[in-house]
């Protein structure tokens, strides 16, 4: 068998900063519908230190339904919200906040297309407090990180995405 790998393309690169852990800044708050009605925010994720300062490490979403309510309560006390208890917030709130976030590489395919493409996603526990602090609700060590991985999506300036923490496979835009 005779085959030419070198005009096999590689995957799709969909992310503007490598996988790793990053102070980053909550610059912009979606809010739209995971699929089975729950409101969703999507987070636009911009690093603010080192090397990759100012460009958007990803986005990720959180979902306010029964399922992922637990980990909505993770990222914000990670944000410095304090959320132990009942709290009233609108989306535009998270503007500002900022937090530590772990992004994995992960690999996909795209449906539409059929080629492969790398992105960002932030596990479940992927966001810490700023200051190191441990999260004020306690890290959730107990819950399986890949039931509930989000997509941080894209490079561009657009949020690009495969899931949300309730099992919503479908883009969140």
């Amino acid at each position: 068998m005779k085959y030419d790998f070198a005009t096999q393309p590689g995957p799709d690169l969909f992310h503007s900063v490598p996988a790793g852990e990053y102070a980053c800044r909550v610059t912009d708050v979606r809010e739209r519908l995971a699929r089975d009605g729950s409101p969703r925010w999507n987070l636009r994720l911009e690093v603010i230190d080192g090397d990759h300062a100012g460009r958007t490490a990803g986005w990720d979403s959180i979902t306010w339904s029964d399922r992922g309510v637990h980990r909505v309560q993770l990222v914000l006390c990670a944000l410095g919200v304090d959320a132990r208890g009942e709290v009233q917030l609108e989306s535009s709130d998270l503007i500002g906040l900022e937090a530590r976030v772990r992004f994995e590489e992960e690999e996909h395919e795209d449906p539409r297309t059929g080629r492969r493409q790398l992105r960002l996603r932030v596990p479940y526990n992927g966001f810490q407090p700023l200051d190191g602090a441990p999260f004020a609700s306690g890290d959730r060590d107990d819950v399986d990180p890949s039931d509930g991985a989000i997509d941080a999506g894209g490079a561009r300036d657009e949020p690009s995405g495969r899931g949300t923490a309730d099992g919503d496979d479908e883009a969140p835009f």
